[in-house]
């Protein structure tokens, strides 16, 4: 099996756009201070700037707490020995990375490069002119 580019996360999503990894990256308190704002009020807890440093879900260093320790997602694809989800002939029927490709055809995209690549297409939105992707 290929090795899979690290900032892939176990879902799918790009953890190099993930603004988390951008602050840490850049040392930037300003965009720490405002994605903690942002993912306290998405997720109804209090998340401080100093919790915003993250080097990647799959990537050797530092976590966030919920991509450490909470993503089910991540937990679940560790605990199976898989890169990501996309080497698990179980995706087609796993509400948990089929919500995540439901919404960000990229997640689908990169996670379509494994074995299951079937699987992760049957959560796949239908392309038509009625598809809204956010």
């Amino acid at each position: 099996m290929a090795m899979k580019n690290i900032m892939i996360a176990c879902c799918g999503l790009d953890c190099g756009r993930c603004d988390a990894h951008i602050a840490t990256v850049n040392d930037d308190d300003a965009l720490r201070e405002k994605t903690a704002r942002l993912w306290s009020k998405l997720n109804g807890v209090t998340i401080t700037k100093d919790m915003i440093n993250c080097d990647g879900c799959r990537a050797d260093g530092t976590k966030t707490v919920y991509c450490e320790s909470l993503c089910p997602i991540r937990q679940c694809a560790m605990g199976k020995g898989f890169e990501t989800c996309g080497d698990c002939d179980q995706a087609d029927s796993c509400e948990k990375v089929g919500a995540v490709v439901r919404s960000s055809p990229d997640a689908r995209r990169n996670l379509c490069s494994g074995p299951s690549e079937r699987a992760v297409r049957a959560h796949s939105p239908r392309q038509n002119a009625e598809t809204v992707v956010s």
